[in-house]
């Protein structure tokens, strides 16, 4: 299983990196830096790799629990995580060119709405593992060690 070390410092650099783009970007002037374009690059990829990381090593966990509550949660999990993923894809393909490594800014104002609409979503995700997901886990480890 995954370290819960490893999965909050993911999460603090997840929340550094959308607090640095979105200052960045603010300023339209800067959205067109490669600085802005890395940080992009580097948050999107990072929140990519978490996503995974908790959908495969936590949720994958716990969907097989014989507690029926547990499955509903890890489902729950699941299911935003896909759509949030959904959203995800079709912001970054929509902003920006992988190719080219860049941003593609035709709007600013809707650029930065959408902007902070996602990264809403992405920091409401990780609140939501940080106050349900992990205790959960934490409580069933518990609960293992102690039968065993």
């Amino acid at each position: 299983m995954v370290a819960f070390a490893q999965l909050h410092a993911q999460n603090h650099k997840i929340t550094e990196l959308s607090n640095v783009f979105l200052y960045l970007v603010r300023d339209r002037s800067m959205c067109d830096t490669e600085v802005a374009c890395d940080v992009f690059f580097d948050l999107t990829n990072r929140i990519r790799e978490h996503m995974e990381l908790v959908d495969r090593e936590l949720c994958g966990q716990l969907i097989s629990h014989p507690d029926q509550e547990v499955k509903n949660i890890a489902n729950r999990f699941l299911s935003g995580s896909s759509e949030i993923k959904r959203i995800f894809s079709s912001y970054v393909k929509e902003w920006c060119s992988k190719k080219q490594h860049q941003l593609t800014i035709r709007d600013h104002e809707i650029f930065l709405r959408e902007t902070e609409q996602m990264l809403g979503l992405v920091m409401d995700r990780i609140q939501r593992e940080t106050e349900h997901l992990y205790p959960l886990i934490r409580r069933l480890d518990v609960q293992d060690k102690e039968v065993a």
